[in-house]
């Protein structure tokens, strides 16, 4: 199946905003600059938008050796690299320590928040393994991703997930809803061309550009869709459509998610083959 590259999403601080890119390199871990970055309590446990939404107001973005944190109303904080960090004690899965930034960071982001955390960064992604229930393999390594290193969904099944949720508003009496948004479910990767909707159930492998991928797995949905990554507020979509049309194994599915099994450049408009 031909279907081309849409969309390359960045996220370099785990649960934060992220940016929109032409083009990304892809690495064994996942794509440059993506989810390299983690917000911590004080005692070292990560923080996700689950949790506390108000990390989806902070936007990250990649730099030369940094990152630059904006908040909403404009200010903004650039934040190098911590390669001599002090190592500190985490609970992210199979990862036992990370490297703290600056304390700027930390009294940025803490007063931000309205709470007390610190912001750390993973150094060397190889130091992280994918967990062979996620689909991982011998060697795999991965950034701080949940579950795989790329999580790909397709235009298709948006536009079919967004008719169901108009279709249910309209059984219930209820206006229309404005077209969910694809920044819901956080991909790095959209794709978009002749395929059917949830097609990529299905796929095993994936090439975009020249640059191959294996399907590890499908990708569960968690509570985190439930939040307006605009508002901040939450409502009962798309779980509550994903709940009825595609539930399985208890669970809520949307998007794949990919290991890469080469690097190189992926740049929209790239060709994409899936079987």
């Amino acid at each position: 199946m031909v279907t081309r590259l849409a969309s390359v999403h960045l996220y370099p601080v785990k649960s934060l905003g992220g940016v929109d890119v032409d083009r990304a390199d892809v690495q064994p871990w996942g794509l440059r600059h993506d989810r390299r970055w983690v917000v911590l309590r004080p005692d070292g446990g990560k923080l996700g938008s689950a949790a506390l939404p108000a990390l989806l107001g902070l936007t990250a973005a990649p730099g030369p050796g940094s990152i630059t944190l904006t908040a909403r109303d404009g200010s903004s904080l650039t934040v190098t690299e911590p390669v001599d960090g002090p190592p500190v004690a985490t609970d992210v899965s199979r990862l036992d320590t990370v490297r703290l930034a600056a304390d700027e960071a930390h009294d940025w982001l803490s007063a931000r928040l309205g709470r007390p955390v610190r912001l750390a960064w993973l150094d060397d992604p190889r130091r992280r393994p994918m967990s062979a229930e996620h689909g991982g393999g011998p060697g795999d390594p991965l950034n701080l991703s949940d579950a795989g290193p790329l999580l790909v969904a397709t235009l298709p099944s948006l536009r079919r997930l967004r008719d169901w949720i108009v279709e249910g508003a309209l059984e219930r009496g209820e206006p229309a809803p404005e077209p969910l948004a694809m920044a819901r479910f956080r991909p790095t990767v959209v794709l978009d061309g002749p395929v059917e909707p949830f097609a990529e159930d299905g796929w095993t492998r994936v090439r975009i550009g020249a640059v191959d991928f294996r399907v590890s797995e499908r990708c569960d949905r968690c509570s985190v869709t439930l939040i307006d990554p605009e508002t901040l507020a939450s409502g009962k979509e798309p779980i509550r459509t994903l709940a009825r049309h595609r539930r399985h194994d208890g669970k809520t599915w949307f998007g794949v998610r990919l290991v890469p099994l080469s690097t190189g450049e992926i740049r929209i408009g790239d060709e994409c083959e899936a079987t």
